[in-house]
């Protein structure tokens, strides 16, 4: 079951909605969508978003490719992983495939099996010259709404 959870306001007081596949959810095909989404479920097919994604403890998604803005993995991802500002494996996390970022994070206890590609664009932000809290803050995505 997929269930909207949350409407906020992003930098630019833009109406952005937060979408979330449930636990029970099972999705075959091609995603596409423009705000932010989590899954909890199981997903097969092909993901193609402009927003960001997080990928949820005990969810296993199977892909051709996905592609995000930023994408949080702390479940199974098992194809090629793309986004355009940044990819975190969190803690738990296994990605089986290739990925393409302009910034990259790994936790400790992550499985990846795979080739990474790192995109020419400078972050916006320092990652050597801020605080571990500051950092840390500015990574995390939305992990904390869903449990």
């Amino acid at each position: 079951m997929s269930e909207e959870k949350k409407i906020e306001l992003n930098e630019d007081d833009e109406r952005k909605t937060l979408t979330v596949f449930g636990p029970e959810t099972e999705f075959d095909g091609v995603l596409e969508f423009s705000d932010d989404l989590i899954i909890t479920g199981k997903f097969n097919g092909r993901i193609k978003a402009t927003g960001n994604l997080e990928i949820s403890k005990d969810s296993i998604c199977t892909v051709e490719k996905m592609s995000a803005r930023s994408i949080v993995i702390s479940g199974s991802v098992s194809g090629n992983v793309e986004a355009s500002e940044r990819v975190e494996i969190c803690n738990g996390g296994s990605v089986i495939g290739d990925i393409v970022t302009a910034r990259l994070r790994i936790e400790n206890n992550v499985n990846f099996e795979g080739q990474i590609t790192m995109l020419d664009r400078i972050p916006e932000e320092n990652l050597f010259a801020s605080a571990s809290a500051e950092y840390k803050q500015a990574m995390v995505l939305r992990t904390d709404i869903i449990e």
